[in-house]
């Protein structure tokens, strides 16, 4: 089997304060492009929307532009920025660092279709 979709024509979109996500879903693999205006913090703009207090996805993330800070449940913490790879377990929060916007690409973690759609 061979199987190509472009990203630029995403599968599902998903807009919440300060931030989207772009997901393009494929046999076997779940592909998310996160892009995180300044101020946006997991807590406060999706958090609401999920309905718990921290992130309950696991993560696979490439980060292409900005930087982000990871706080993990048990009070691990790091930041996270252009050209890191990082694998983030459930039950996190996170938000933007400084003025530029963040850009992560998430592989078979954030999938658009677990966010819960804000109306």
């Amino acid at each position: 089997m061979l199987e190509i979709k472009p990203l630029d024509k995403p599968d599902e979109r998903r807009d919440f304060p300060r931030g989207r996500l772009e997901a393009v879903h494929m046999t076997g693999l779940d592909f998310a492009v996160a892009v995180l205006e300044p101020g946006w913090r997991w807590s406060e703009s999706v958090g609401p929307i999920m309905g718990t207090p921290s992130c309950q996805i696991h993560h696979n993330g490439y980060v292409l532009q900005g930087r982000m800070r990871i706080r993990m449940d048990d009070g691990a913490e790091s930041e996270v920025g252009p050209g890191d790879l990082f694998v983030c377990t459930p039950g996190h929060d996170a938000w933007v660092v400084g003025d530029e916007k963040v850009v992560v690409y998430d592989f078979g973690g954030a999938t658009a279709q677990r966010y819960a759609k804000a109306d």
